[in-house]
């Protein structure tokens, strides 16, 4: 089983990269915020989880062990396949998963598109003592960058946001939470603005 990667990106696209390791092109598939943290050109190390099935082997990478740790175990909730996992580290720090697990929140799962009432439900139940809090503080946000609006824009649609709606959210947070985009970090400011668009809007609506 391959646990982790080092190599280096010859592509990083919206949901995915391809890493360089020994000659040979790994596909990884990753969170916004993990492929916010790769660089064409330069050597990266990704944590990595492979889901095996019938008809495929498909490899996820994370920026961390502790990201990988959460998602294994996410997956092993009923219900909840690869995908819908990367979407919930999407919009949640690990912390902030372990979090609304352990305080039984289904209102933090339910900010994540596709999971509704029922399923966040389903999730906080199954997750009971599986996932608990370590008191980790919140990490800081990165120097702010100048790129930070398209490189979040990007994502978004990626995600099946029309540009109309990631513009509109974008502008509702610089309003609300100046704080944040103040910051100038993809990954802080794509997770409150996926936050903002889980509490009533889903693509394609």
């Amino acid at each position: 089983m391959i646990s982790t990667l080092r190599g280096v990106p010859q592509q990083v696209n919206l949901n995915n990269a391809v890493i360089e390791v020994g000659g040979f092109g790994m596909l990884i598939q990753a969170t916004p915020q993990t492929l916010s943290t790769l660089q064409v050109g330069r050597e990266a190390l990704v944590h990595t989880s492979m889901v095996v099935r019938e008809d495929s082997m498909t490899l996820f990478g994370f920026a961390s062990g502790d990201e990988r740790e959460v998602f294994e175990v996410l997956t092993g909730v009923s219900g909840i396949g690869p995908r819908t996992g990367l979407a919930i580290l999407s919009v949640h720090t690990p912390e902030e998963v372990r979090i609304a697990a352990s305080t039984k929140d289904t209102k933090a799962f339910t900010k994540v598109s596709g999971i509704g009432p029922k399923g966040a439900q389903r999730i906080v139940l199954e997750l009971n003592g599986k996932l608990v809090p370590t008191g980790a503080p919140v990490p800081a946000g990165s120097p702010a960058a100048p790129t930070w609006e398209p490189q979040v824009l990007e994502a978004l649609t990626g995600l099946g946001w029309t540009e109309k709606d990631a513009n509109k959210a974008l502008e509702a947070l610089a309003k609300n939470d100046p704080e944040i985009v103040a910051t100038g970090s993809v990954p802080e400011i794509l997770r409150a603005v996926l936050r903002s668009l889980g509490r009533g809007n889903r693509p394609g609506n």
